[in-house]
């Protein structure tokens, strides 16, 4: 019984907070194309806040899904 209930877990790499990651990164490209497509004047320096945060998500999910989830 034991055994089962460690093999279930093992198996299941993906936590809770690794989908809450994947959806602030949606939620953060989501407010990049909204600030870039701003019509009157753009907020340079929440664009340029907006894209190192969306490479450091991006970088972030790709080394989550690569060496965690696939490992």
């Amino acid at each position: 019984m034991f055994l089962a209930e460690e093999a279930a877990q093992a198996a299941s790499k993906i936590g809770t907070f690794d989908w809450f990651m994947l959806a602030f990164t949606v939620l953060i490209a989501i407010g990049l194309v909204r600030l870039l497509t701003a019509r009157p004047k753009k907020n340079i320096f929440a664009i340029g806040f907006t894209v190192v945060s969306l490479g450091l998500f991006l970088l972030i999910d790709f080394i989550m899904i690569t060496k965690v989830w696939l490992a």
